[in-house]
């Protein structure tokens, strides 16, 4: 009690230095007690109430009506005022992958609100929120701890009317761990048949000339080394930051010793053919194991993918009006789900733009249609 009352005196102090206003009082609170962004939004808000309620609901809403994206991916669009539009995309991520989420506006930089779910299912679907960008803050990254589905909302504050470009991307947890090799290097993948199908290959095997480093793909200690079993010659390296344990396998020499503390590019030993990997070409057998998860998919951790391009908004337009006939994709491709269709001269509200395709509205759900189907109007 005498610390919360501590606590109260403390804020009184620093809202009368800091400004003798409503506006200073919170400010000195939230050096103690964190709002979100969304709730130092709405403390703060003076604005029109009607409006900012709806802006409430949209986000409400907008956890049940979302567009699917493969990721890399980049849109550009713009906000307006004339609507409470948020932007909602399904995402699947996979543990070993850093989600990486990014919004540039122009020069009127209006605030924008970044909100990661994780979708949950039993009897019903739900969402689990997990983070969400500070205020002013226009990025955020994640790190999921097991794979599924991700739903991200982008929503501009009231009134906002911006150009805007956003980029959704991923990057490993994890530098390669063979030295001056890539992906392409990788040639059996996780899950493939062992043993006449006995078993499934619980890790990667990347193939590199003998001799070749291997090296740490990430800060952390040496658990083990030893020369049994089907690993041959192997090294155990234990990442504490993320709770898993990285197996090197088959290698023709050691380097590492127990217990010494390593950092991403260090040498643990070299490429070989140990064990049972006598009769195949050097390689390193590279597997991931995490607690009562056990084996875990090595190349999410590793897999380097592009980072999307910036795109210029090309349309100006508010509105788009379908050509013809035309299927409403809730994805950016051929292959995505047809959810609904419009008739030729039906008016879409436009969101934004990615490649091919428009991220478009049409009454209360957002589609994807083929720029071919629409014309700017």
């Amino acid at each position: 009690m005498k610390k919360k009352k501590f606590l109260y005196f403390i804020s009184f102090i620093l809202a009368v230095i800091l400004l003798p206003s409503c506006s200073g009082i919170n400010k000195a609170k939230d050096l103690f007690i964190k709002p979100t962004a969304r709730e130092q939004y709405e403390r703060d808000f003076e604005k029109d109430p009607a409006a900012f309620a709806e802006w409430k609901m949209a986000f409400k809403n907008a956890l049940f009506d979302s567009v699917a994206v493969s990721l890399p991916y980049a849109e550009a669009g713009r906000f307006t005022a004339t609507n409470s539009e948020v932007y909602t995309y399904d995402l699947d991520l996979n543990p070993g992958e850093r989600l990486l989420v990014e919004v540039e506006s122009d020069s009127v930089k209006p605030l924008i609100f970044l909100d990661l779910y994780e979708q949950k299912k039993d009897s019903l679907s739900f969402f689990n929120h997990l983070l969400s960008a500070g205020l002013e803050e226009y990025k955020i990254q994640y790190e999921p701890e097991q794979p599924g589905t991700y739903k991200l909302l982008v929503q501009p504050e009231v009134g906002a009317t911006s150009a805007f470009t956003l980029k959704i991307y991923t990057e490993p947890v994890y530098s390669f761990p063979v030295a001056d090799r890539d992906d392409s290097a990788v040639q059996s993948f996780w899950g493939a048949a062992r043993d006449g199908g006995r078993r499934s290959h619980e890790g990667i095997d990347i193939f590199a000339p003998r001799g070749t480093p291997v090296v740490a793909a990430t800060e952390g200690r040496v658990s083990s080394t030893g020369n049994k079993g089907l690993g041959g010659k192997q090294v155990w390296l234990r990442d504490r930051k993320r709770g898993t344990s990285l197996y090197y396998a088959h290698l023709d020499s050691i380097i590492a010793r127990p217990g010494m503390k390593v950092f991403p590019g260090d040498t643990l030993g070299l490429v070989g053919n140990t064990g049972n990997a006598r009769t195949t070409p050097p390689h390193l057998h590279f597997g991931i194991y995490k607690g009562y998860r056990g084996a875990q998919n090595p190349f999410p951790y590793v897999r380097r993918t592009p980072v999307p391009k910036h795109l210029t908004l090309e349309n100006t337009s508010e509105f788009l009006l379908a050509t013809g006939a035309a299927n409403l994709r809730k994805g950016p491709s051929t292959r995505s789900e047809i959810a609904s269709k419009a008739k030729k001269n039906d008016t879409l509200r436009f969101l934004g733009e990615t490649k091919d395709w428009y991220h478009a509205r049409l009454r209360n759900e957002n589609f994807f249609i083929h720029k071919s189907l629409a014309d700017p109007i």
